[in-house]
């Protein structure tokens, strides 16, 4: 969402992104029905174990017992989970044990239906499991927020401000996004500086620079098959900076006619224009996302794409020299947008979640407080070339990363013109989505086709009364 954010996937993340019609369709109904009625291998008659309640261990963690953690292997792999395992010993014994995975609905669906779900799971990339399919099967994560860090500071009082506000779903938080991620255009500075290009502020100045690129024998974008639903990301955050705040609340409401707004349909229009135009390098639906990326990346076939910030440390053995890697937010459609040039879609990403059945739910929740101490945050940062939600964590220098520099300056110029939006993760619409985003991309799609299919898919969630649905406002 990978996310954050991959991809076969991740992230839109992270959010998110992944499959064709190859994949299943994880269906809220679905498993909320099996869930209800399945085996209940993890029952209170197999109690977990449980160790001593103290300030150092306030989960009660039992004596070298292990962690079954389930990571996302996306843009950001999976050391960093591993890293907190060292710490994780050195005060319980065991191991956390981290198991890659790039299916996690299909690989996770069976063990949540069956009663023996992990005691960690990164809910991320494009085929993650709809927060709304297991919302009741997971543990309220305030405890985890309400305890000290490592260094002995209240955690939720170590976090940029604002970044708990997506782990909410029907009164009870049910994640923890673990990632401070922005969202936006990357292009090279260094043959955007060479050929005199400008980035874009609006799609009227995307479709110009396409033209420039498409005469110098390159293309405006770029796209692969898991990843094609990273352009929805963009078009939503472009709709948002066009419309404001009433198209961000009618999509994330999933209201009737939501895709048919003037603003998001000004947007679709000029996206639309770009694929007939030719500035979309052909061959996406065929290509695999990160062979994809890197046609942008080191071939440099194409000169922007849109990803979430863990796109540097994805792609750094897969990026040509001397690319200097940058930032910018979305474009609006019009330069009379309603939200400002430097509006940026930022939010806390990549999602944690402890299930409620868990058989050591005590060694997530401390895998997890590890890994928001300062220690384990500032190598993420280091290794990654991405900050997460802890404070403090990236010096001046940004470790030397252009892309991470970019980050924080377009936060800092964003100020309080930043949102956030993760209605697709939410109802986990992302695998219907990329089916129709990437026939639209291919041209097989019109406007008016896309618009239909993104309603049909939306109102289908709407309308199904068995899926708790989160108010925006």
């Amino acid at each position: 969402m990978s996310r954050e954010t991959e991809i076969v996937p991740t992230a839109v993340a992270r959010r998110r992104f992944l499959r064709l019609a190859t994949f299943g369709v994880a269906l809220p109904v679905g498993l909320s029905a099996c869930a209800a009625g399945g085996s209940s291998s993890g029952d209170a008659s197999s109690a977990p174990p449980a160790g001593e309640v103290s300030e150092d261990n306030p989960f009660g963690v039992a004596k070298d017992s292990t962690v079954d953690a389930v990571i996302f292997d996306g843009g950001y792999g999976t050391d960093y989970v591993t890293f907190a395992s060292a710490a994780y010993t050195a005060a319980h014994g065991g191991e956390v044990k981290v198991t890659p995975s790039t299916q996690i609905s299909q690989q996770m669906q069976p063990r949540f239906v069956g009663g023996n779900p992990p005691d960690l799971l990164d809910n991320s990339g494009a085929n993650l499991i709809g927060l709304a399919t297991i919302a009741a099967q997971l543990t309220d994560l305030t405890s985890l927020v309400d305890a000290k860090n490592l260094e002995g500071t209240v955690i939720k009082d170590s976090l940029y401000p604002g970044m708990l506000a997506d782990d909410m779903y029907d009164g009870k938080m049910v994640q923890l996004n673990y990632v401070l991620t922005v969202y936006g255009l990357w292009y090279s500075k260094t043959l955007f500086d060479a050929n005199g290009w400008t980035p874009p502020t609006t799609w009227a100045e995307a479709l110009a620079l396409g033209e420039k690129v498409k005469a110098a024998g390159k293309y405006l974008f770029c796209w692969g098959k898991e990843a094609a639903t990273y352009y929805l990301t963009l078009a939503i955050d472009s709709a948002i900076k066009e419309g404001g705040d009433d198209v961000r609340k009618a999509l994330g409401n999933l209201e009737a006619d939501c895709w048919s707004l003037p603003a998001v349909q000004a947007v679709l229009t000029a996206m639309g224009t770009a694929v007939s135009s030719g500035y979309f390098r052909p061959g996406g639906a065929g290509t695999q996302f990160t062979a994809a990326q890197a046609q942008w990346s080191q071939a440099q076939e194409a000169v922007l794409y849109p990803s979430g910030s863990w796109i540097e440390n994805e792609m750094k053995d897969q990026t040509a020299a001397d690319f200097q890697m940058t930032g910018i937010p979305a474009p609006a459609a019009t330069a009379s947008a309603s939200k400002p040039a430097e509006a940026l879609h930022a939010s806390a990403g990549e999602p944690f979640v402890v299930p409620s059945k868990a058989k050591n739910a005590a060694g997530g929740l401390e895998t997890l407080r590890i890994m928001l101490s300062k220690e384990a945050a500032t190598n993420f940062a280091k290794t990654k070339l991405s900050s997460t939600i802890v404070k403090d964590t990236v010096p001046s220098d940004a470790f030397g990363s252009t892309a991470l520099a970019s980050q924080v300056a377009m936060l800092d110029k964003a100020g309080e013109d930043s949102f956030t939006h993760n209605f697709v993760d939410i109802y986990g619409l992302n695998t219907d989505m990329l089916v129709v985003w990437n026939s639209f991309l291919s041209g097989e799609l019109d406007v008016a086709g896309l618009t239909s299919g993104m309603q049909d898919i939306t109102d289908k969630v709407r309308e199904d009364d068995s899926v708790v649905k989160v108010s925006v406002s």
